[in-house]
């Protein structure tokens, strides 16, 4: 009667090699995203699947605010605590906290990808809508409110919005994130928008570099493993199959 050869071991072995390539890719957009304002980082974790033995990955965003750098430029802006710019895509309305803004053909206030930046209703001026300056606009100046005044006049007041408590925004390419539902403005008196101010990536290269490193490594060593698994079951097949 021949005798049964367990796969469990070359099993768990290829669901770690999963595990660390998908760590690997993880760690690899980080990187690629360290020069992007605004960019916060993925920060990868196991977890086992129902068996109790099959890792897998999982990812949670890290919000905390990256480093502040003083550009000077009138039309560069951060975000000092919570919130969210509001960005018109092709896809939706997105949310951001890059701050590198221009001015389109149109006059219009738009992100380095060119989505318009989206405004709100104010009496004081301002309308719902995609944020627009006069032509020939002198003197911009954006107050921590998000109040855009245009040679001494306001124009529009910049959207600033965030999520319930709990909800899991969808990291999506340049930056930017995809909210699972409905936003929740910040109220005026919370909001800390910086004029002249960029916030850099919260993603640190060396730190970046060495857990990429350690992946890498850890990657070898389950290819070893299976390797060596996979040898000693040829060598087992081999064996059994001589005759006695």
């Amino acid at each position: 009667m021949g005798a049964l050869i367990r796969t469990g071991g070359l099993e768990a072995a290829a669901a770690a090699l999963r595990y660390w390539e998908q760590r690997q890719e993880v760690l690899a957009n980080n990187l690629a995203n360290v020069s992007t304002d605004g960019f916060k980082g993925e920060r990868a974790f196991a977890q086992l699947l129902g068996d109790g033995r099959t890792p897998t990955i999982g990812t949670v965003t890290d919000f905390t605010s990256g480093p502040m750098a003083e550009t000077g430029a009138p039309l560069d802006l951060a975000v000092g605590r919570d919130g969210f710019f509001v960005v018109q895509t092709p896809a939706g309305e997105r949310l951001s906290r890059g701050g590198a803004l221009h001015l389109d053909t149109r006059g219009q206030l738009v992100d380095q990808s060119g989505n318009v930046v989206l405004g709100e209703a104010d009496p004081k001026g301002g309308s719902q809508g995609p944020v627009v300056l006069p032509a020939h606009v002198g003197s911009v100046v954006i107050d921590e409110a998000g109040a855009v005044v245009a040679d001494g006049r306001q124009v529009a007041r910049l959207r600033l919005e965030t999520v319930p408590t709990g909800s899991r925004l969808q990291h999506e390419a340049g930056g930017l994130f995809a909210a699972p539902g409905p936003l929740v403005r910040v109220e005026l008196a919370q909001r800390t928008i910086r004029q002249g101010v960029r916030e850099q990536s919260n993603v640190s290269t060396v730190p970046a570099l060495v857990d990429m490193i350690a992946v890498q490594r850890a990657y070898s060593s389950v290819q070893k493993v299976l390797t060596a698994i996979d040898s000693a079951r040829g060598m087992a097949v081999t064996e059994l199959g001589k005759p006695a």
